[in-house]
């Protein structure tokens, strides 16, 4: 399988089987997309319209709300920083929103280099992204916990984000992936779809080469190794930092499976 792969799949091996769409077109936010019918424990597919994953909500449409509804999501899990969630806030009264603060510093640090003259390269933004990726496991990786926590509450369909969707989602979505049992090949798949999904904002402010912006708006296989990498520095392998760091031990594993895998 490759990333542009798996954008459209069968609910089930029967014919009659409806289609399901992984990519949801939203007029107010890009990159949201199912979960469903990735392959993981026992060969059980995670269910379709319960896990979702998308860049913020704060542009949504009445039309989008309709869209949502009618998906039945009622819950957010909102990855974003402080200031990222005040500037863009939003307060969406079908959804329930719960933050889960892990603070950029991309933007921030490249800002900062320019400031002092330093004109950055692909390679200045790529050392910069797999830093941040290095962090979502040596700083936030509580905030992952309670991710966690949040999804073993109950299996009300649910939409987890940041900003762009892209890094923190991303990371959060791979870990998910992991405990579902998911292999490493559809886990980079779905990472890959930012790609082709997200939509790159207008960012003036940032005088950066077009291969820098690239290099922060895009998501490559290196930046994910980065978090993966890390992880397996410290406790060897994704399962046992799921069990010794985020508390997700089998139990924990055996309620997921029973919330979001099918029968």
């Amino acid at each position: 399988m490759n990333a542009n792969d798996d954008l459209t799949l069968a609910a089930g091996p029967e014919a009659e089987a409806p289609l399901f769409s992984r990519p949801i077109a939203l007029e107010g936010a890009s990159n949201f997309r199912d979960l469903g019918g990735y392959q993981g424990l026992d060969g059980r597919r995670l269910q379709w319209r319960k896990l979702y994953r998308s860049a913020h909500l704060a542009h949504l449409t009445q039309n989008d709300l309709d869209q949502l509804r009618a998906l039945g999501v009622t819950r957010s899990a909102d990855f974003r920083g402080l200031g990222e969630s005040a500037h863009l806030a939003y307060d969406w009264p079908q959804l329930n929103r719960h933050a889960l603060t892990v603070e950029p510093t991309v933007v921030q640090r490249a800002q900062s280099l320019m400031d002092q003259g330093q004109t950055l390269t692909a390679r200045d933004t790529e050392a910069l992204m797999h830093d941040t990726y290095r962090s979502f496991v040596d700083v936030y990786g509580q905030r992952f916990a309670q991710f966690f926590a949040l999804l073993q509450s109950s299996d009300d369909p649910l939409v987890f984000h940041c900003t762009a969707g892209k890094d923190r989602t991303g990371w959060a979505a791979a870990l998910l992936l992991t405990a579902l049992g998911v292999d490493e090949a559809q886990i980079m798949d779905d990472y890959l779809l930012t790609n082709q999904l997200f939509k790159r904002p207008e960012l003036s402010h940032l005088d950066m080469p077009e291969d820098a912006l690239d290099a922060l708006w895009r998501v490559q296989p290196s930046y994910l190794m980065a978090s993966v990498d890390t992880v397996r520095t410290h406790y060897d392998s994704l399962d046992s930092y799921l069990t010794q760091a985020l508390g997700v031990d089998q139990a924990a594993r055996d309620r997921l499976a029973e919330l979001y895998l099918t029968e």
